[in-house]
């Protein structure tokens, strides 16, 4: 970590958490950041309020050196998106374990990450606001180690950033890498032919701009099958890996290493498979962008992993030893109106919805200091703002106060709703906490 990153986080830790921080003990004086796991709140105990999420530690640990290991396997780099989390803390913890950078969505993105020290950002998103050029190349000027890409799909675009590249008279160039896209989807070019346009773009607006490399994302690719969908991101992947042959074969990049870039948190294993031994004719460094491995989820990514597995990509080693749900949203039972339907303090405005409803994974009657699997038959059935649907048998043991945990599926759209989310042990013991900047 640099001195940039420490002195930024370090301010954090010091930054006071009172109560009008979501999930902050309302009896509690404000405390540091950096000293909640001194305070010896535990979860069960009745410490913390309700609604509250918590990441667990250990399922943090093991995702994070089952990454580390499947990027070392399949000898490639992982720049995660930093959106999931929007946690300088974790950011952190990612580059400590080997993460070649952090990828963002917008330049507020862009802007914490700089705040807390990040050196190597990849911007997957086209940079089309005046404002947000400007700040990108200041902070090129003021910081020559700093290490930024973003995307390009068009022309105009590029002689966009070109022309405000010239004003700025930064001495370097902006690195761009050009966006491949699919019919129908979101951004990037769809042809070959439109690659070469903009590639022949930025050939003309050099030395104020410079193509580095290629990139893809083919998270929103879906198919009537698992199967199905894989061979489409694989053509996809393909796709993308042909503009990079182009390029290379008509020197559209630049000096320096060549990037190729995509795999969310969902086909990453494709990704790596399809461009690790890929014949470019020239080096290429591979660039993974999961996000959402680090937390894992109850849901979208849980079921999307065993189709990895079934893949069978990855090593025996991984596959039989995946990634952990580390992120809950704790709850209490606040009614039960009729048999087997109870009402859970938590909504929309607490938890992802946007994939699938939240999932009740475990259950601890009130005043009991553990907790235990959550029996099946049970389910979210609805969200309300501040009102969860808990549907289960008849005869279900729930009672007004008991706690009921849920795991989420597509961690981002929980974090976002948090300011301040615990670490816990598995005995739910605080261990620390994270801000995040949504």
């Amino acid at each position: 970590m640099d001195r940039t990153a420490s002195t930024a986080l370090a301010s954090l830790d010091a930054s006071l958490i009172d109560d009008t921080f979501k999930g902050f003990p309302t009896a509690a004086q404000p405390v540091k950041l950096g000293e909640i796991g001194k305070q010896g709140w535990n979860l069960l105990k009745g410490d913390l309020p309700f609604p509250v999420a918590v990441l667990k530690t250990s399922a943090i640990d093991h995702n994070s050196r089952w990454m580390d290991r499947f990027r070392k396997e399949q000898g490639v780099e992982l720049c995660p998106h930093g959106k999931t989390t929007m946690s300088p803390q974790l950011f952190q913890r990612q580059l400590a374990d080997g993460a070649w950078g952090i990828t963002v969505a917008t330049t507020q993105q862009l802007r914490i990450s700089r705040v807390y020290g990040v050196s190597r950002v990849i911007m997957a998103n086209q940079l089309i606001d005046p404002q947000g050029i400007r700040y990108v190349l200041a902070e090129m000027k003021r910081d020559p180690n700093f290490e930024f890409y973003c995307l390009v799909d068009s022309p105009a675009a590029v002689q966009r950033l070109a022309e405000i590249a010239k004003t700025a008279n930064v001495g370097r160039p902006l690195r761009l890498l050009l966006e491949g896209g699919i019919a129908g989807g979101r951004t990037g070019c769809r042809t070959m032919e439109q690659a070469a346009a903009v590639a022949k773009a930025v050939l003309a607006g050099a030395p104020h701009v410079i193509l580095r490399g290629v990139e893809g994302f083919e998270g929103i690719i879906d198919g009537a099958s698992p199967e199905d969908r894989a061979a489409k991101v694989r053509a996809f992947v393909d796709f993308l890996g042909s503009i990079a042959k182009r390029g290379i074969a008509e020197n559209w990049f630049g000096a320096g290493e060549i990037i190729a870039t995509a795999g969310g948190s969902a086909e990453f294993d494709i990704v790596a498979d399809a461009w690790r031994n890929g014949d470019f004719g020239a080096p290429v460094k591979v660039v993974l962008r999961s996000g959402c491995y680090l937390t894992h989820d109850s849901g979208l990514y849980e079921n999307r992993f065993h189709d990895i597995q079934k893949r069978g990509i990855a090593s025996t080693a991984l596959a039989n030893n995946g990634p952990k749900a580390a992120l809950e949203v704790w709850t209490l039972v606040q009614s039960i109106p009729e048999p087997g339907l109870a009402f859970v303090t938590m909504g929309k405005r607490d938890v992802s919805f946007d994939v699938s409803l939240p999932v009740p994974i475990a259950w601890s009657p009130a005043g009991a200091a553990s907790a235990e699997p959550m029996p099946k038959g049970n389910a979210v059935i609805k969200l309300n703002d501040q009102h969860g649907y808990l549907k289960g048998p008849a005869d279900a043991p729930w009672k007004v106060g008991d706690r009921v945990a849920f795991g989420v599926s597509h961690p981002c759209t929980t974090f976002d709703r948090w300011q301040l989310i615990y670490l816990v042990d598995d005995a739910y013991n605080v261990t620390g906490a994270i801000r995040t900047f949504f």
